[in-house]
Protein backbone atom coordinates (compact mmCIF):
# COMPACT_ATOMS: atom_id res chain seq x y z
CA UNK A 1 0.00 0.00 0.00
CA UNK A 2 1.20 3.50 -0.70
CA UNK A 3 1.54 5.86 2.26
CA UNK A 4 -0.43 8.48 0.30
CA UNK A 5 -3.56 6.34 0.89
CA UNK A 6 -3.52 7.59 4.49
CA UNK A 7 -5.20 10.77 3.21
CA UNK A 8 -8.37 8.86 2.31
CA UNK A 9 -8.43 5.87 4.70
CA UNK A 10 -10.43 5.98 7.93
CA UNK A 11 -11.43 3.58 10.68
CA UNK A 12 -14.42 1.58 9.36
CA UNK A 13 -15.94 1.38 12.84
CA UNK A 14 -16.32 5.09 13.57
CA UNK A 15 -14.74 6.95 10.61
CA UNK A 16 -11.96 8.41 12.78
CA UNK A 17 -8.37 8.79 11.59
CA UNK A 18 -5.91 5.91 11.44
CA UNK A 19 -2.29 5.90 12.59
CA UNK A 20 0.26 4.03 10.52
CA UNK A 21 2.96 1.76 11.98
CA UNK A 22 5.37 0.40 9.37
CA UNK A 23 7.26 -2.87 9.92
CA UNK A 24 8.59 -3.34 6.37
CA UNK A 25 8.85 -0.92 3.48
CA UNK A 26 10.06 -1.20 -0.12
CA UNK A 27 10.64 2.31 -1.39
CA UNK A 28 7.28 4.10 -1.19
CA UNK A 29 5.36 0.83 -0.80
CA UNK A 30 4.42 -0.35 2.70
CA UNK A 31 4.70 -4.15 2.72
CA UNK A 32 3.98 -5.03 6.35
CA UNK A 33 2.61 -3.01 9.25
CA UNK A 34 -0.62 -1.99 10.85
CA UNK A 35 -3.21 0.75 10.92
CA UNK A 36 -4.54 1.73 14.33
CA UNK A 37 -7.81 3.59 14.96
CA UNK A 38 -7.10 6.79 16.87
CA UNK A 39 -10.43 6.61 18.73
CA UNK A 40 -11.23 2.88 18.84
CA UNK A 41 -7.69 1.56 19.23
CA UNK A 42 -8.61 -1.24 16.81
CA UNK A 43 -5.66 -2.69 14.89
CA UNK A 44 -5.92 -3.42 11.15
CA UNK A 45 -3.03 -5.43 9.69
CA UNK A 46 -1.17 -4.63 6.47
CA UNK A 47 0.08 -7.88 4.93
CA UNK A 48 1.84 -8.20 1.56
CA UNK A 49 1.04 -4.54 0.89
CA UNK A 50 -2.72 -4.96 1.42
CA UNK A 51 -4.52 -3.32 4.36
CA UNK A 52 -7.27 -5.46 5.92
CA UNK A 53 -9.92 -2.96 6.96
CA UNK A 54 -12.63 -5.49 7.75
CA UNK A 55 -14.19 -5.03 11.19
CA UNK A 56 -12.66 -7.41 13.75
CA UNK A 57 -15.69 -9.72 13.90
CA UNK A 58 -15.58 -10.26 10.11
CA UNK A 59 -11.88 -11.19 9.83
CA UNK A 60 -10.66 -14.76 9.52
CA UNK A 61 -7.78 -15.54 11.83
Amino acid sequence: MKESLMDILCDPLDKSELELEVDERDGEEIIEGQLIGTETGEVYPIEDGIPNLLPPDMREE
